[in-house]
Order: structure tokens, then C-alpha cells, then sequence
């Protein structure tokens, strides 16, 4: 597969007829279709036992994927004995809802290397044996499995993150799930940052024959787009070290925007998610994971406390349990207007700060337009004739406008607006 698409943030486009099908690892087991811009939206927990309402809140706002850590000393508290009961639940809930997992497989246990991060051999095949173990009990579940969470970071891998016992991990890992079930799919490093460095160890040791996709965390502060220069050089690694027929995809496998940042607000928070799965489908992203579900505590001035699309409370018995921010509007509209919708080639930016992405049903279509400028301007789009509803990020009816001599003027602000004709009924 050629990425020659994918080279600048000017041509990311291009990247549509290159990067968007399905990354495959045997029989007919796939990463989510890169056009399909539903099927990749994902959201981290922090549970097995949802609460009563939770998934279903969960499941209204779109969600097909959720990412959560299945914890190596939580599974395997006596050496050699599994227990995997707390993912039996979770998954039978999922199952409930069409909603498939992301597992982590990651973090130490007592039993092994003093309970740090394994150094050793023996510490590797034991975690390979627990990994191994896991993925048997949950074969042809769908799950999609990722090796580690952040081992670039020193607040994970203590003390001090070290690429090449890392890359050592996951090759013998690697190794031992392909062996034990060929069709499941394995990603990985979930890289906090872009850390081509820390990366290119695991890459040189040969992981990538075994991994479908690599997965990066890239939570810059800025907007979504500025995420393009982060994929690009992933892209590169992988071209440098995967065999040439080998489909490696670029995944968003955790960021998002806490509302505890400066210049954050609740408002901006929700139009970075609708603008973070829109530029990932416009980037050949398969799938996009948005941290977090709802807030991990009341402290407003939190960071780690506030990366949520619902607050922390919990309302028993209500219709939403948890109190929605506009992020959650965001992601409920965006999977609302874009339901059966593909992405089509035929996509263009006007300027390097406004982007309009084209999607088809059928014989119905979508642009969805927004710009990264603070400041609101007029555009002309080229529409056929009819009229046009207009709705805002989070769902508002906006305004409705007739195509004249084949074009539309809209108003684009820095939330994304979902441009539909309205046929006659």
C-alpha cells in the first residue's frame, strides 16, 4: 500500500484513497472501515459493572468501541490461575449494545520481576502466558487487543520508561498470540506523545508483522488538526520497517481535551470531538478513541478529573444518568447525521484553515464544514440545487439556505456543521 498520500497536512485528503479500507490480519477479522466514520468511534472507561443506564447513555451517543484495561495483577492474583470473570460481564454488557472492546493488556504483577515492568525472560513469558490465556477465553469476540498503556512514560513504566525491554516485551508477546490465535488482532504501543524514538526499537525487533495497526496518544492542546504532522511520522516508521505488503494503520488509540485546561471550555471541548473524528476519518484513521467517558471526579480545576462528556455524578433512575456536556451532544450528533454515511474521494479544502469533508448515502450526501480560525466567515460551497438544512455540532437546528446557480453560502465557525439537502417528502 502506498502513503505516498499521506506526506503534508495540505494533501491529507488524498490520504482517502489510500489509507481508508480496512487493515486486515487474517480470515476475515478487520480493523473498522476508515470510511465508515460511525464505525470507528470509540471512548475509554474506567469499568467491568456498568452502572444501571450507563451503557445505554453510552450507546445514544454513538459509541461502536470502548477501551479499557485488562490488568495483568487484577487476572492473574495467584501465579499461573486466571480469572477473567469481571471481562466476562463487561463484554456480555457490550454484547447488549453492539458495542465492541479495546483490551489493554498491560502493567506489572506481584508475582514477577519484583512487580515492575518485566526485564526479565522469565517475566515475559509469564506475562505472554497471561496475555496468551486471555486472548483464548475471549477468541472471536471482536476484541481488538493492545500491548501496554503509555511505556514511553515513567508514570507507568517505573522507574524510568525503557524502549528496548519494552520492545522485547511485545515481541514475545506478539509472538505468543499469533501462534495461539493467528486472527486476532494486536495493536500497540499505545504511545503517550509521538515518540517515534521510543518506537523504533519494537520496529527494528520486527513487532510490526504481527500488529495491525500502531497507536499513538497525542493529546496536544491545540485543535485536532494539528494531529496530521504525528500520523505523518508514524506513517514514515512504518514504511521504513513493515514489508512492503503489509497494511499497518495509524490509530488514535487515546486523546482528548480536559476541560480543566486553560482555554478549554465545555464548548470547545465538544467541538474538538466532533472535529477529532472528523479529521481522523479525513486522515485514514481507522479509529479513534476519545478520553473520557465521564468525568473522574467533581474538582473543577482538575485535570485528570475533567476529560469526560458527561460529569461525574450519577443519577440513579433518570433517563441520563450522568449530566451530558456539549461533547456528548457533539458525539450523539455526529453519529446521528453521519449513520450509513461514507466518506466520498471527491473532498477538498478551500484554505489551509477551513475543511469540508463529503460524505454519501446513496443518493444523499453530507458536507460537514468547520474551520480551525476564531473568527466566523462567509463560504461558498458547490451544492446542487434545493434547499439545505443546516445543524450546528451539538445538534441545534442552525438555519436552513437555498442553493442558487449551484452554490450555498454558509457561515463556518470553528464547530463543525452538517450540511444536508431536504428532499420533498
Amino acid at each position: 500500500m502506498s502513503l505516498t498520500g499521506y506526506r503534508t497536512a495540505r494533501v491529507f485528503l488524498f490520504a482517502l484513497f489510500l489509507g481508508g479500507a480496512s487493515c486486515l490480519r487474517g480470515g476475515d477479522v478487520s480493523l473498522p472501515d476508515g470510511r465508515d466514520p460511525v464505525s470507528g468511534m470509540g471512548v475509554n472507561i474506567h469499568f467491568t459493572d456498568p452502572k444501571p443506564g450507563e451503557l445505554e447513555m453510552l450507546a445514544r451517543a454513538g459509541f461502536r468501541w470502548i477501551r479499557m484495561d485488562l490488568t495483568w495483577s487484577q487476572t492473574e492474583k495467584a501465579a499461573g490461575v486466571y480469572d477473567f470473570s469481571a471481562y466476562d460481564r463487561l463484554l456480555t454488557s457490550l454484547d447488549k449494545f453492539h458495542i465492541h472492546a479495546l483490551l489493554i493488556l498491560d502493567y506489572t504483577n506481584q508475582h514477577y520481576d519484583g512487580g515492575k515492568p518485566t526485564c526479565t525472560d522469565e517475566g515475559r513469558a509469564a506475562f505472554a502466558r497471561w496475555a496468551v490465556a486471555a486472548v483464548n477465553h475471549f477468541k472471536d469476540r471482536g476484541v481488538i487487543w493492545e500491548i501496554w498503556n503509555e511505556p514511553n512514560g515513567a508514570w507507568f513504566w517505573k522507574p524510568k520508561a525503557n524502549a528496548d525491554d519494552y520492545a522485547k516485551l511485545a515481541l514475545t508477546v506478539s509472538k505468543a498470540i499469533h501462534e495461539a490465535a493467528p486472527h486476532e488482532i494486536v495493536v500497540g504501543p499505545a504511545l503517550s506523545g509521538i515518540d517515534p524514538d521510543f518506537l523504533e526499537p519494537s520496529a527494528k525487533a520486527g513487532v510490526l508483522a504481527y500488529w495491525s495497526a500502531i497507536t499513538i496518544h497525542p493529546y496536544l492542546r491545540k485543535g485536532p488538526e494539528s494531529y496530521i504532522a504525528g500520523y505523518d511520522q508514524t506513517r514514515r516508521l512504518i514504511e521504513k520497517y513493515a514489508a512492503p505488503e503489509e497494511q499497518i494503520a495509524v490509530m488514535c488509540g487515546e486523546s482528548g481535551y480536559s476541560t480543566a485546561w486553560p482555554a478549554i471550555s465545555d464548548e470547545t471541548q465538544g467541538k474538538y470531538l466532533s472535529r477529532l473524528f472528523l479529521f481522523d476519518v479525513a486522515s485514514g484513521v481507522p479509529l479513534t478513541i476519545w478520553y473520557d467517558w465521564h468525568d473522574d471526579g467533581s474538582d473543577l480545576h482538575d485535570q485528570e478529573s475533567n476529560f469526560g462528556i458527561v460529569h461525574f455524578d450519577y443519577h440513579a433512575g433518570a433517563a441520563n444518568v450522568y449530566d451530558p456536556k456539549p461533547a456528548y451532544l457533539a458525539a450523539q450528533t455526529y453519529s446521528q447525521e453521519l449513520a450509513g454515511y461514507r466518506l466520498d474521494p471527491e473532498v477538498t479544502t478551500k484554505t489551509n484553515v477551513s475543511f469540508l469533508l463529503s460524505f454519501r448515502k446513496g443518493a444523499d450526501s453530507c458536507t460537514v464544514a468547520w474551520t480551525t480560525l476564531a473568527t466566523p466567515y462567509d463560504m461558498v460551497i458547490s451544492e446542487p440545487e434545493g434547499t439545505y438544512e443546516i445543524t450546528n455540532y451539538d445538534g441545534t437546528k442552525r438555519s436552513e439556505v437555498q442553493a442558487v446557480n449551484g452554490t450555498v453560502t454558509v457561515t463556518l465557525d470553528d464547530g463543525p456543521e452538517y450540511i444536508k439537502r431536504r428532499f420533498s417528502k
